[in-house]
């Protein structure tokens, strides 16, 4: 009995430190990050553990803060038809440039004792 009691200490000892590694373990990989990120105002992402800073989405738009969507877009519909009626140009309605065609110089006759002309050598071959 004595054998037998050893052994269950022994296993139970095994089965403490195996859940007290299990535990500081999660705490280095998951929470103590997760903590960091949080203190810094960025967004921990639980799957990857990824410490993501958030965009502001007026840098990326240019739309004025607190102006919703449906606004800005009317706004920028209003500002389109404006310019449409000034008729500024724009990249679809503007006229392809028109490239001037080059007239060739006329050539000179030529003169009475030189070769026979290129028609006549090619008739012979």
């Amino acid at each position: 009995m004595n054998l037998t009691i050893t052994r269950l200490k022994l296993f139970f000892l095994f089965l403490f430190a195996l859940g007290t590694a299990g535990i500081w373990a999660y705490q280095i990989f998951y929470v103590w990050p997760a903590q960091k990120c949080d203190d810094r105002g960025a967004w921990w992402d639980r799957k990857g553990r990824v410490c993501a800073t958030p965009l502001y989405v007026p840098s990326l738009t240019g739309r004025p803060v607190g102006m919703s969507r449906k606004e800005w877009s009317e706004k920028q519909a209003a500002l389109q038809v404006q310019r449409d009626r000034e008729a500024y140009p724009t990249g679809e309605t503007a006229p392809a440039p028109v490239a001037k065609v080059a007239t060739p110089a006329p050539k000179a006759a030529p003169a009475a004792g030189t070769a026979a002309p290129a028609a006549a050598t090619l008739e012979k071959k």
